[in-house]
């Protein structure tokens, strides 16, 4: 998708993020001193910019508003159809501000915002069997709305990204490279046909290279989107552990394949079942636990029409109203209901224990009764 140009907001990100060893801790904390990108950029004069926590050297590196490479990069990302979204944006994923890390600044291509789904990772040197049960989960969940989150990578990642893909479904890709670099290259199909049909999302300036120290990065971002994440074949140490170990320090629901007992490649899998990780075979597994409405639509046996609530007051209407079956974050309530968030905290649990609403991971809500 083209574009004309980037707002003017995304160009006053672009600016600072093209500052060379300027990170997201430091755009974070200069947002919190001034308040605003508006404020931030106001006067860029180093003395000012100290008390955001920025050294000289830093402040003085902050490409000009006629910068060529700042025109030329904003030129390109325009012409990719790329958004830069900063984690005080209205449609920035409320589960991922909510992880401990949050990024300041997404590049994003394609579909936006994404719906709450599952990461799915795993060995990029998969057997072909393990890829395979990947792809037929990961296209039976997206055949009933699940959104596929992954890093696109070889082996596993790919085989997810796939899967959501025969299904017609939505998937997103989270790269440890810049948005406008194709990491592997073999996935170059793959990763133009994401940012035609899914997302592709980055928080690394463009023209970064797929460093290693990036990818774990990259990890917290995959389950920082998602409810839950589905690991296969993981080996003592790798990085896909490491996104388990983000997925539980976020709240998340952690689930595994089981492996061969005596393969090396499934070692690190194995012990997050014995650790307590819910055991998957097929896509039930996790539709019963994060999505059970849609798992009866899976087992073919579709739900009776529930009963409508009792009355509801004129406030619990405001807050049940702008629900559907998309899950909803308690912010997203707050803001469409014109409530106070002790008020939609209340009527929540209200509705949930009449059976209205059901709450999910990450203070989302999601109704299944009508009023």
């Amino acid at each position: 998708m083209h574009r004309d140009n980037l707002s003017s907001q995304e160009l006053g990100w672009l600016r600072l993020h093209l500052t060379p060893r300027l990170g997201r801790k430091a755009l974070r904390r200069l947002h919190q001193v001034f308040g605003s990108l508006e404020a931030i950029l106001a006067d860029t004069t180093p003395a000012r910019l100290a008390r955001g926590g920025l050294s000289p050297k830093l402040a003085t590196a902050i490409p000009a508003e006629d910068d060529p490479n700042l025109a030329a990069t904003a030129a390109k990302l325009a012409q990719d159809g790329v958004r830069l979204v900063s984690l005080w944006d209205a449609d920035f994923p409320p589960l991922l501000a909510g992880i401990p890390d949050p990024p300041a600044l997404l590049y994003v291509r394609g579909h936006w915002p994404p719906a709450p789904g599952l990461a799915v990772v795993g060995a990029r040197r998969a057997g072909a069997e393990s890829r395979q049960m990947v792809r037929e989960i990961a296209r039976d969940l997206a055949g009933h709305g699940v959104c596929i989150i992954s890093g696109l990578a070889r082996g596993i990642d790919t085989a997810a990204h796939l899967g959501a893909l025969d299904a017609g479904g939505a998937t997103v890709a989270v790269l440890g490279c810049g948005i406008d670099r194709i990491y592997p290259p073999e996935n170059r199909k793959l990763f133009h046909q994401i940012a035609t049909q899914g997302t592709l999302i980055s928080e690394y300036a463009p023209g970064t290279p797929p460093l290693a120290g990036n990818f774990p990065g990259r990890n917290r971002i995959v389950s920082g989107l998602a409810l839950g994440v589905l690991v296969a074949e993981a080996a003592v140490g790798s990085g896909s552990l490491i996104t388990a170990d983000f997925a539980l320090e976020q709240g998340r629901e952690v689930f595994a394949l089981p492996g061969a007992p005596y393969g090396a490649s499934c070692t690190g899998s194995n012990t997050l079942l014995k650790e307590g990780a819910h055991l998957v075979t097929e896509a039930r597994d996790i539709l019963d636990l994060l999505w059970s409405d849609l798992a009866r639509s899976a087992l073919g046996a579709p739900a009776a029409a529930p009963a409508p609530l009792p009355e509801l007051s004129k406030e619990a209407l405001q807050v049940l109203e702008p629900m559907d079956t998309n899950a909803l974050h308690i912010d997203e309530i707050v803001r469409k209901s014109g409530l106070t968030p002790m008020e939609v905290s209340a009527i929540l649990l209200h509705l949930e224990l009449q059976g209205g609403v059901r709450q999910l991971p990450g203070m989302h809500y999601q109704r299944i009764r009508p009023g």
